[in-house]
């Protein structure tokens, strides 16, 4: 958590239309888990921010994710400020934009988010589908139920979701055996 902290922070520090659009975009990845693709498809029409809702497709199959307010914010700020800077067709409807007002690709999202991982000194390898996986973990280890997160992953079998909360067990194991007395 605390590395996911330090990596949403980095573009925070800047208040250019593309460091806005990148608080947007990776705060929104962390809050909802939408899979890479799906967040590069969002279009306009897909985010309800008075409900902090956005609506995934993926392929034949769609959901609606709830978001949290610090991403609401983050939205709201990149579609008040940054993104009429990016625009360069007003007809455009995806919602996160490159330099050149364009649809943002999956491999202009991954060099985004290793310019940030580099910036903030994170030394594991960071791709963009590290904050789904993060996502899922943290839910986990909150204490949200397995179902529920299947649920918001999209995933259609329980037993992809559940290697999640089988790496939620593993650190739970490392923790008890570091922290209790008798576990040595």
């Amino acid at each position: 958590p605390d590395q996911v902290d330090r990596l949403l922070a980095a573009p925070a520090t800047q208040h250019s239309p593309n460091a806005l659009r990148d608080v947007a975009l990776m705060e929104t990845l962390y809050a909802t888990g939408v899979r890479v693709s799906e967040l590069i498809n969002l279009n306009l029409g897909d985010i309800d921010l008075f409900n902090r809702l956005v609506a995934c497709n993926s392929g034949r199959r769609s959901r609606v994710v709830p978001i949290f307010p610090r991403a609401v914010a983050a939205l709201q700020v990149y579609l008040d400020e940054g993104r009429p800077q990016l625009v360069v067709d007003p007809n455009e409807q995806a919602l996160f934009l490159n330099h050149r007002g364009q649809r943002l690709t999956r491999q202009g999202l991954w060099l985004i988010i290793k310019r940030y991982v580099d910036e903030v000194g994170i030394e594991a390898a960071v791709t963009p589908h590290t904050l789904r996986h993060s996502f899922a973990t943290h839910l986990l280890n909150g204490g949200a139920d397995v179902r529920e997160v299947q649920g918001l992953l999209g995933h259609a079998n329980i037993s992809t979701t559940q290697v999640y909360a089988q790496l939620s067990q593993e650190r739970l194991r490392e923790v008890y055996d570091e922290a209790h007395p008798r576990a040595h």
